[in-house]
């Protein structure tokens, strides 16, 4: 087994862990939270594929998920921030 398949088999136990948290956050923080380390742990396997298989066009996409994500994070934060508690 070469190094990307084994942080492959990594980032599918932290995915695990995060599916977890997904569906027993005691708060909605703590499910966008555990949402954005989704992404962020399905960009980065996204990467290591992308290693893999040794094809340079993924990383445009893994560019432009990671651009999506910081700013979908912000815009969830604000509106966490905005509604009443």
């Amino acid at each position: 087994m070469s190094w990307p398949d084994g942080l492959l088999v990594a980032l599918g136990a932290v995915m695990a862990v995060v599916i977890w948290r997904l569906v027993t956050g005691p708060a909605n923080a703590d499910r966008v939270v555990a949402l954005d380390l989704g992404f962020v742990v399905f960009v980065a396997a996204t990467a290591l594929l992308s290693v893999r298989l040794d094809v340079v066009a993924i990383d445009i996409l893994v560019l432009a998920a990671t651009l999506l994500g910081f700013l979908t994070t912000i815009a969830v934060s604000h509106l966490l921030e905005r509604r009443p508690r």
